[in-house]
């Protein structure tokens, strides 16, 4: 308990005294999970016998793929600062728009090779990536679960994200700024070269690539805690994770929820403590109130459509 110092929900096991792992939850909902999925569909690998051709546009291409390239930056950076996945809608937000743009006199038409179709969503994604670490280091809120591994990763080593970080941690901040930027620039000298020998990865067969992603995510589970009991919990949470593939429910919101939960709680019961148990107090603060008129706008936003879907099928006559 954050404030009384009591267990809860440990069940009597001193493993979970401490709480469940971030790194073993992530593993078994993205690592195991993957490997599970696709070993239930029972794929196989075709031999790579194609060589790569040329991997540089032309000058005709460039020109033809510049508009796309400023409205996928401009509407992926816009996006990818809105909290709540703005920077996974960004590509496909990206494309729908190039498809308007197009029309249906669109030469090459889309998803037969037109390059606007695949220049505008790219800028947009990696547009959408960079800006989505900004809400992620002002206000502690991650947009997705890769900013949600990025905050676990950040709070082991004794950072909390939010709007002290600046001021609090520069180095950290101003040295992920820069580290975009030689990023960028080290995917460009390793990519364009080295593109033939990663396509070469294509001819590892699943029935090694499968064991050797297992012992690795098992050796870095391990090796956090030096625990064999997060392997168990990794475990557990492959197999969850795999149920909810079955269900088609994605695991990220779970991956949010176990980072955002404690901070919640603690924040909540400091709140209560201060108001003396008075809950309306969340409605008389004019930021509070705000915040939760805009969560209630949001939530209804994405439910009244499928509402709506749901009467339309009830109520249709055969």
């Amino acid at each position: 308990d954050v404030n009384s110092g009591t267990f809860r929900f440990d069940f009597g096991i001193a493993e979970l005294q401490d709480g469940i792992d971030f790194v073993a939850i992530s593993m078994g909902l993205f690592g195991f999970t993957e490997i599970i999925v696709n070993l239930s569909k029972g794929e196989t690998r075709d031999s790579i016998t194609e060589k790569v051709g040329s991997i540089w546009p032309s000058r005709k291409e460039l020109c033809k793929a510049a508009p796309a390239i400023t409205r996928g930056t401009l509407l992926g950076s816009f996006l990818g600062i809105l909290p709540g996945g703005g920077a996974l809608l960004a590509s496909f937000a990206s494309y729908t728009l190039e498809k308007k743009v197009g029309g249906k006199n669109a030469n090459p038409p889309f998803g037969k090779g037109n390059i606007a179709g695949v220049a505008g969503p790219e800028s947009a994604n990696n547009a959408g990536t960079q800006t989505s670490f900004i809400p992620m280091l002002t206000l502690g809120i991650p947009c997705n679960a890769t900013m949600a591994l990025m905050i676990g990763a950040l709070m082991i080593h004794n950072i909390t994200p939010g709007p002290q970080v600046m001021s609090s941690n520069p180095t950290l901040f101003w040295g992920l700024v820069v580290s975009m930027w030689i990023g960028n620039l080290m995917l460009v000298i390793l990519n364009l070269p080295l593109i033939g020998v990663w396509v070469q990865l294509l001819r590892v067969p699943y029935g090694l690539l499968y064991p050797m992603i297992l012992t690795f995510c098992c050796i870095g589970v391990y090796s956090i805690n030096n625990n064999p009991f997060d392997v168990y919990i990794t475990i557990i949470c492959g197999a969850l994770g795999y149920l909810f593939a079955k269900l088609k429910c994605e695991p990220a919101p779970l991956i949010l929820g176990f980072i955002l939960g404690p901070m919640m709680e603690e924040n909540l019961r400091r709140a209560m403590l201060l108001s003396r148990g008075d809950p309306s107090t969340f409605f008389t603060r004019p930021i509070s109130l705000v915040l939760l008129m805009m969560a209630i706008f949001l939530l209804l936003l994405i439910l009244l459509p499928s509402i709506k879907k749901g009467r339309e099928v009830a109520f249709k006559e055969d």
